[in-house]
């Protein structure tokens, strides 16, 4: 039925609309399941990394209370981070949690995304709301970082952590999107998918989909191009220059590299960690590295140039090539 619904996204064209078509965390949705059941739904707090499936599941459980047909007069949905101050509060929120519905009997239901992205002023609000209005509403909030929740709202709901999905758990739910929408797709391309996914199906849906739109059939190489990640073999290449040529050398072909491929250095990084956790190396200068491409990393994302802190990649490994044989003698 699904697979008829036209231009729409994957991720929201196969969003599952009750909770036994979640493909994981099956002890949540159990527990979660056992409060519907008894009518003893209590305030609900789902924390973890994007793409597991929390949004989902709340939505999931909300269709099975009120169906397709209550759904938009019993459920408010919003994203803290666009609505995030006070203001959104003490208007949209108390309006909703204090009024309750003609339409279905029980309370109501308040998703609030993001939630990690309110303002603390916006939370100590949402916190006496949450206390005042328990008989006709319930919240459901989300977010990706728990720390960034204020203690006192943490302790007014049960907490649930969505971990990320395994490959087992994310491969049922990709063959069925392959079935349904007749993608070619070849077993490489298929685990390298899985593998960039990182256990968020969101990341994998879009991935499988970009793939598909722009080419007949999907494969390793495919995968990469879309993803904008540099291929693999073009990081063994780029290691075994950084540990047998020169610093002159290696700055030249791995920009050429870079520039011919469209990759940026942050992308080259994230792979050249994992190499480099592969490599014999001894252990200290294997940690220096890793220390190193740490701290290139923390400067990349605060602006600091591509092109000297690929410098430091090179001056890094040069060092680490000066000093192995010492210590191997």
């Amino acid at each position: 039925m699904s697979a008829k619904i036209i231009g729409l996204p994957w991720v929201e064209k196969y969003r599952p609309n009750k909770l036994d078509d979640l493909i994981s965390h099956q002890e949540i949705i159990s527990t979660i399941q056992k409060f519907i059941d008894n009518q003893q739904l209590p305030h609900l707090l789902f924390y973890g990394p994007p793409g597991t499936g929390k949004t989902s599941t709340i939505l999931a459980v909300a269709k099975q209370l009120y169906g397709v047909k209550n759904f938009k007069k019993m459920v408010l949905e919003l994203n803290a981070s666009d609505d995030r101050g006070i203001g959104v509060v003490r208007s949209e929120i108390l309006n909703f949690a204090s009024t309750a519905s003609l339409h279905c009997k029980g309370f109501k239901v308040i998703i609030l995304d993001e939630c990690d992205a309110m303002t603390r002023d916006a939370q100590a609000a949402l916190r006496r709301v949450m206390e005042k209005y328990t008989k006709n509403v319930r919240f459901c909030l989300i977010c990706n970082y728990l720390g960034k929740l204020i203690p006192a709202i943490q302790s007014r709901c049960t907490r649930f952590r969505f971990a990320p999905l395994s490959k087992d758990q994310m491969m049922p739910r990709i063959n069925h999107v392959v079935e349904e929408e007749g993608i070619n797709i070849d077993q490489s391309g298929m685990e390298l998918l899985l593998k960039l996914a990182e256990g968020d199906m969101r990341r994998s849906l879009n991935i499988l989909q970009a793939s598909h739109l722009a080419f007949n059939k999907v494969t390793e190489d495919i995968v990469y191009k879309v993803t904008g990640r540099p291929n693999r073999n073009d990081i063994r290449k780029l290691m075994e220059w950084l540990l047998n040529q020169d610093i002159k050398y290696c700055i030249e072909n791995i920009q050429e590299l870079m520039i011919e491929n469209g990759l940026a250095l942050n992308d080259v990084l994230t792979d050249l960690y994992e190499e480099v956790c592969e490599a014999d190396l001894p252990e200290i200068p294997k940690a220096e590295l890793l220390s190193t491409l740490a701290d290139i990393e923390y400067r990349l994302n605060i602006g600091a140039s591509e092109k000297i802190q690929l410098a430091v990649i090179v001056a890094a490994f040069s060092k680490v090539r000066n000093t192995v044989p010492r210590m191997e003698e």
